[in-house]
């Protein structure tokens, strides 16, 4: 297949006619040869030079002035036409970018799918959403054979793929450990290992875990530098913080985590979250814990899964409809 040719003829009879008439149907014409000049990659200096033949046929005493004119137009476009280029290039390479991207988040989304168990007097909602393609936080449950629950919620410092990765490999080692290790404080101490070890030094993750038991409601919980969770106590219409001292996960192989305990009452509920809740703007203001309550408080009172919905929604309210940070919630509703 023979390369495209600009029609110099076509184009100099195009300029003859529309410097003669200012004729519409020339200017239209024009604009299909620059569309098919695109299409088949013709640089702008190219058209440029092919007017200035065509000037120069039709007018074959052209002043000096306006053939330097003409000659320093065409120096102008040849720059223009490399910088051009050179955007298409880098535009072509975003979109090859952007569509591994959007590969990798999807493939993220079906690795760390985790399924909301039914837990016998246990009301659970979980809601995550990334302010980017990526997302940085995770959630997960994991039930034995006694239908106790482990619920696990974390925040790669750090973004992107690798973080995607870490999730990933984090997931598939909380599942693939044996019921006899899943107390929260070993469940840390093993998975900071498995982070120490396998992860990249300038990445951490902050992690809480908590484990449940329905016969007697007691949840016990350590925290790997993670946003402190809340404890609400219907009968006192409390809100206490749940806390505890560890390392963030792959800081040092020999990190220990405190591990505490509390007993849910009927009513009673448990609040698990990242920063990307708590620390929420509003204009150039961090909101503060007491709001942040204040809102929970707002909708604890619908069943959980349409709870945590309604209270990120209140919160993207509140930032135009534009999450700074990934956002994750969950409430464990006895």
């Amino acid at each position: 297949m023979e390369p495209y040719k600009f029609d110099v003829n076509n184009y100099r009879n195009l300029l003859k006619k529309y410097i003669a008439s200012q004729d519409e149907k020339s200017l239209y014409q024009a604009e299909q040869f620059s569309k098919l000049s695109m299409k088949h990659n013709i640089s702008p200096e190219e058209i440029i030079n092919v007017h200035i033949q065509a000037l120069k046929e039709l007018y074959p005493d052209l002043p000096t002035e306006i053939d330097s004119s003409m000659n320093f137009l065409l120096e102008t476009m040849i720059s223009y036409g490399l910088a051009y280029q050179e955007f298409q290039s880098l535009r072509e390479k975003q979109g090859e970018l952007e569509s591994e991207i959007s590969i990798a988040a999807n493939m993220q989304q079906t690795l760390l799918s985790t399924t909301k168990p039914d837990i016998k007097g246990m009301d659970i909602g979980a809601i995550s959403v990334p302010s980017h393609q990526m997302n940085g936080d995770y959630y997960h449950f994991v039930t034995d054979e006694s239908n106790n629950l482990g619920v696990a919620i974390a925040d790669v410092i750090g973004k992107g793929i690798p973080a995607a990765l870490a999730m990933s490999m984090i997931k598939y080692s909380l599942d693939s450990f044996p019921e006899t290790m899943r107390n929260p404080s070993v469940i840390l101490e093993n998975l900071n290992r498995v982070v120490e070890r396998n992860v990249d030094t300038s990445m951490f993750i902050t992690m809480f875990y908590g484990l449940f038991n329905h016969e007697t409601g007691s949840l016990q919980f350590s925290s790997a530098g993670h946003e402190p969770g809340f404890y609400y106590c219907a009968t006192k219409d409390q809100f206490y913080e749940l806390t505890t001292k560890g390392l963030v996960l792959g800081v040092s192989d020999q990190a220990t985590y405190e591990e505490l305990e509390i007993t849910m009452k009927p009513d009673d509920m448990v609040v698990l979250l990242t920063d990307g809740v708590t620390e929420c703007r509003i204009g150039e203001r961090f909101i503060e814990t007491e709001e942040v309550l204040e809102v929970i408080r707002q909708y604890m009172h619908l069943p959980a899964q349409e709870a945590v919905e309604s209270v990120y929604r209140h919160f993207e309210r509140l930032q135009d409809f534009q999450l700074r940070d990934d956002f994750t919630l969950i409430f464990l509703k006895r």
